[in-house]
């Protein structure tokens, strides 16, 4: 991945973003979300928030259905009919055989574009709670998660269950009553 002046980043092993101002071969100034600036590897960056991912970047139609694995749930409560609860496992492992040649940024745009298309789905289909696997590493993709997440209307969001997903994995429910 080319990384060029101008562009939105997020850093490999730690939360925040920032705009790449200068750069050369291995290193890049960039000014973070506080405004100060950093020099910082290359590869130590990712791409984020750019034109190939913005809010219409989404995965071939049908391809969430063939390529990632997730379990339909029956939540029992105390409403007449159960509750549907999708889950997704954003685990690159999960969503391709093969990963190999493929960069840090290429597996998180493919990742996130995964979630997006799920999301709009279970959205589109009625869908009660998303449970989205999306694991612990650096936390890069649960923080575009919870960005994109933060963006949107009539929905609540929240740590799944600690005892059945540990800490990587967030529940989104859907309410589409809730005045936006």
């Amino acid at each position: 991945m080319d990384f060029k002046i101008g562009q939105r980043v997020g850093y490999l092993y730690e939360k925040g973003h920032g705009v790449i101002k200068s750069m050369d071969r291995q290193e890049a100034m960039v000014e973070d979300e506080d405004g100060f600036e950093r020099k910082l590897q290359l590869r130590d960056l990712v791409f984020i928030h750019s034109e190939k991912y913005d809010e219409n970047f989404t995965v071939e139609k049908d391809s969430v259905e063939q390529e990632v694995s997730y379990r339909i749930l029956q939540e029992k409560t105390g409403q007449r009919k159960p509750l549907t609860v999708w889950e997704v496992d954003l685990h690159i492992e999960e969503i391709l055989d093969s990963h190999n040649g493929m960069s840090n940024t290429e597996i998180m745009l493919k990742q996130v574009g995964e979630f997006r298309s799920m999301f709009k789905k279970a959205k589109r289909e009625g869908i009660h709670k998303l449970i989205v696997i999306h694991g612990v590493g650096e936390g890069v993709l649960k923080n575009e998660i919870r960005t994109y997440l933060s963006q949107q209307d009539q929905i609540e969001v929240y740590d799944a269950d600690f005892s059945e997903y540990g800490k990587g994995a967030t529940a989104v429910e859907f309410h589409p009553n809730w005045i936006s």
